[in-house]
């Protein structure tokens, strides 16, 4: 019990939650061995501590520790990081340069938010694992390393192995230990010691007293879901601890900084990180689409019904356009008209004409083409913003990764 609030006391690890001592013990006694380890818990739940813990209970602890951010590093430059380059692999790379896994020999390496490594990078980083042989950007040289390797991710792996994001031989590679962190929501009487400590450390930083709750605000932050975890509720506290003036902090002022408070709380769908993919794309193009056939049938019948009130007089025989005898036959098919088949409309086409007369929807479908669609999407996304891709891709609904990736992949020109 001892060692296991020195442990706390060293890493600024707060709280007494089961869940929480569980994950510190799993962490401890992994340490010494060179096990690859997989973090996983919600964002903000403060997993960037336990990789620390592990590196400094093992015989690496003299070694280099490297955390790397994966979701924060381009899709085109990643390999460069990870494994370094030669001089002239690239545009740009006017000298070689060292890789992470290179320069943390004999130590350890952090991948956080591994579930966002491109595909052709998660090959390389399986090798790694299993055989200790990376090769540089622009290189056929094979080098050794001997890295230890803790990964973390705040999404659901096994959900990305099902979209095709994620490598499954690579997930079990890296999830020989498993550590689970619990969310704050979960941990009870964790909540309060967390914002005693977060007061005291404000009112140190920016030298004023430090604020309390009374007995209603602190039931409001035990009863919250907090769903930024930790890093909310730090947050949170920093801003009662500079905006208020009274430092005992009531139940209604404490509501004012906590979003939906009290609102009710409807099951609803989680937007999840696969629905960025390019699936996500394309249905939406389909819907396009669809809405766009939609449309066609509602403006076909609006024109039969004029010409059928003599609105509009468009002769209808043999010579007439195709789009008029498609308008005639879709009509009579539905039986929106009855009085078709007494005209001239029921019998001015053979039956060999009216086999290959195709409907004018099914045309249109064919004649449209997706990655056309969407490469007219991403050019519009970029004009209209000045080539700025970070605000092209919010506009499209996608991550800057995926459009950098298809601006290579279409060869747009910015």
């Amino acid at each position: 019990m001892r060692d296991l609030q020195n442990i706390k006391q060293r890493f600024g690890i707060i709280g007494n939650y089961e869940g929480l001592n569980r994950a510190i013990d799993i962490a401890v006694q992994v340490a010494p061995t060179d096990l690859s380890v997989l973090v996983s818990g919600e964002s903000g739940t403060g997993k960037e501590v336990f990789p620390q813990v592990i590196h400094n209970y093992s015989i690496r602890k003299h070694g280099s520790y490297i955390a790397v951010n994966c979701g924060a590093i381009p899709e085109g430059t990643i390999d460069s990081e990870l494994f370094g380059h030669e001089k002239g692999a690239f545009t740009g790379a006017t000298d070689s340069r060292k890789g992470y896994f290179e320069v943390a020999n004999g130590g350890t390496i952090f991948l956080d938010e591994v579930a966002e490594l491109p595909l052709s990078t998660q090959v390389r980083l399986l090798r790694v694992l299993e055989t200790g042989e990376f090769i540089r950007v622009g290189s056929s040289r094979v080098q050794k390393t001997d890295v230890r390797v803790i990964a973390a991710s705040n999404i659901d792996v096994s959900k990305a192995i099902e979209n095709n994001r994620f490598r499954e031989d690579l997930f079990y590679r890296l999830n020989t230990v498993p550590i689970k962190i619990p969310s704050l929501r979960d941990r009870g009487d964790d909540i309060l010691l967390l914002f005693r400590k977060f007061s005291v450390d404000f009112a140190e930083k920016y030298r004023m007293p430090p604020i309390t709750l009374d007995n209603e605000a602190k039931n409001i932050l035990l009863n919250y879901s907090w769903p930024g975890n930790v890093r909310q509720l730090k947050n949170i506290t920093e801003q009662i601890s500079i905006i208020e003036k009274d430092r005992v902090i009531k139940s209604t002022t404490l509501k004012n900084y906590i979003p939906d408070f009290g609102s009710v709380k409807l099951p609803a769908l989680i937007k999840k990180e696969e629905d960025k993919s390019f699936s996500s794309e394309r249905e939406i193009l389909y819907k396009i689409l669809f809405d766009m056939k939609s449309d066609m049938n509602d403006l076909k019948k609006l024109v039969y019904d004029l010409i059928r009130h003599g609105e509009i007089d468009v002769p209808v025989n043999e010579s007439s356009p195709a789009i008029i005898k498609d308008l005639f036959r879709d009509n009579k098919r539905e039986k929106i008209i009855p009085d078709i088949q007494e005209g001239r409309s029921s019998d001015f086409l053979s039956r060999q004409e009216r086999d290959d007369i195709q409907d004018t929807e099914e045309i249109v479908e064919e004649s449209l083409s997706l990655a056309e669609k969407e490469v007219e999407m991403i050019r519009k996304a970029l004009d209209k913003y000045g080539g700025k891709r970070k605000l092209a891709a919010h506009e499209l609904g996608i991550s800057e990764r995926t459009l950098y990736r298809k601006i290579k992949e279409y060869g747009i020109e910015k």
